[in-house]
């Protein structure tokens, strides 16, 4: 039983509970970057320059979302606007990098469809080309129940859609996933140590029939279509650099259509996720209103930049987003000392793949942000947006996350849709559970579809907040 100390509305998304991810914080990480790295080529691109962490000053407040660069207070819908393309920028350059714009070309195929489950639900495999000369391509999956139209969508990267072609894949780096900073090295994983990766990673990912997926996916059974697609075939998950230190993975999939962009992975997945949406809105089997972005662990920080970056999603629903997702840098890690699990020195140290190449320079020095993650939550403002956390999560700081929430909550009050910023906390470590599916759809069917349910989506595990909990500073709810 959780003793619940706040009422404010906040929510989230789940999968499968995973070990994969252990634990956070370490007292041998120093404060500041190894001067031995091996420093990234720079990325030449439109934007132009902003101050570096030396030329910024210290805020230990969270960066305000209702306040221009100007200083002035936000007060008009115009001016709302205006603040949101301020925040986006401040957010390309310093978060996740400069991604392209919509192609404006997508174009899908279907491949191959099939009744499933004794004909209930239909399934269609999917091939998209975009981009320039239409060189790009995603195949996704796109699950429907047979009768009625159209359906809430719900997308998610779960894996290659059943009957795609699995895209071959680049090495590892070669000290990916040992929590060490992975600017220190150059060139691939071992052999030996590749095939131990495959052999661990085996049980998590096995590729699921058609069959399998309808009969067990919570979204399916609850009557909204499902679409999926694998992340990496956005761009490849590894920090195997180039022996000029480049990123490898700059070399397939995206990216190399698009040289003059410092886009992260994450940025990437949430731009494959968007090419999904130009599919969609044309799908008559699709509600196009009521389209849900969410994801796990990784992909569910994908999913609230996703969420942030285009306006199509009707709801954003990250799951165990953790370290670069939900919780605010200022209140989450070790290095330095904000309450532990992962923050920004660690996410710089262990992924520095996923971001924007301006990110590394503030390891150490979280104040030193001109913004906070509560910024995406802010820009998604006024649809439903839920945060799915877990009680036993060895990732998030739950303080992380209800700093978070409290800080983009002005943006919902001045929208008139504070009911629609939720959370909800699922008994489980890292991962996606059936409560953080129950949340998820229950709070689709109140603010999608209109539906009273019996539950709230605003309470958090007692002491999270309080006035002097570690790693608070003295800013819970008052």
């Amino acid at each position: 039983m959780r003793m619940m100390r706040s009422r404010f509305v906040l929510a989230a998304v789940g999968v499968l509970a995973c070990s994969l991810c252990g634990q956070t914080g370490n007292s041998s990480i120093p404060d500041r970057p190894d001067p031995k790295e091996l420093p990234l080529p720079p990325i030449k691109t439109s934007m132009p320059d902003m101050p570096s962490v030396d030329q910024l000053p210290v805020r230990t407040e969270m960066p305000a979302v209702m306040t221009l660069d100007n200083g002035k207070p936000v007060k008009t819908l115009k001016q709302w606007q205006e603040r949101r393309e301020q925040m986006k920028r401040i957010l390309e350059y310093y978060a996740v990098g400069l991604a392209p714009p919509p192609p404006g070309n997508v174009k899908g195929t279907e491949v191959s469809s099939q009744m499933l489950m004794d004909g209930k639900v239909k399934y269609r495999l999917v091939h998209l080309t975009f981009g320039p000369n239409e060189s790009l391509s995603l195949d996704i999956g796109i699950f429907t129940p047979a009768e009625g139209r159209p359906f809430p969508a719900l997308v998610s990267p779960s894996g290659t859609p059943p009957g795609a072609k699995a895209l071959t894949r680049l090495p590892e780096g070669a000290n990916q996933g040992h929590n060490q900073d992975v600017l220190m090295v150059v060139g691939p994983v071992s052999p030996a140590e590749a095939a131990a990766n495959a052999q661990r990673m085996s049980g998590f990912f096995r590729p699921r029939t058609a069959e399998q997926i309808a009969e067990s996916n919570p979204a399916i059974a609850h009557g909204f279509a499902f679409v999926m697609f694998n992340n990496n075939d956005c761009g490849e998950d590894t920090t195997l650099r180039l022996p000029d230190g480049s990123w490898a993975y700059r070399t397939t999939r995206f990216f190399p259509a698009y040289p003059n962009y410092d886009w992260g992975l994450l940025r990437a997945w949430a731009w494959g996720a968007s090419r999904i949406v130009d599919y969609l809105v044309t799908d008559q089997a699709i509600d196009k209103n009521k389209l849900i972005i969410t994801g796990v662990s990784r992909t569910g920080k994908a999913a609230l930049i996703a969420g942030a970056f285009d306006d199509r999603w009707a709801m954003v629903a990250p799951v165990a987003s953790s370290g670069g997702g939900t919780p605010a840098y200022r209140y989450s890690g070790s290095i330095p000392d904000r309450g532990g699990k992962e923050g920004l020195t660690e996410m710089v140290r262990k992924y520095p793949n996923w971001f924007s190449p301006h990110l590394h320079q503030f390891w150490g020095q979280p104040d030193k942000l001109p913004f906070d993650e509560h910024w995406f939550i802010a820009l998604v403002a006024p649809r439903p947006f839920i945060s799915l956390e877990g009680d036993h999560d060895q990732n998030v700081n739950a303080n992380g996350v209800y700093q978070s929430l409290l800080a983009a909550k002005p943006a919902y009050a001045f929208l008139h849709a504070t009911d629609k910023l939720g959370v909800s906390w699922a008994d489980r470590p890292h991962g996606m559970v059936k409560g953080d599916w129950d949340a998820l759809l229950a709070f689709a069917d109140k603010f999608l579809l209109g539906e009273p349910v019996d539950r709230t989506f605003d309470q958090f595990p007692a002491g999270v907040g309080e006035t002097g909990t570690k790693g608070t500073r003295d800013q819970g709810i008052k």
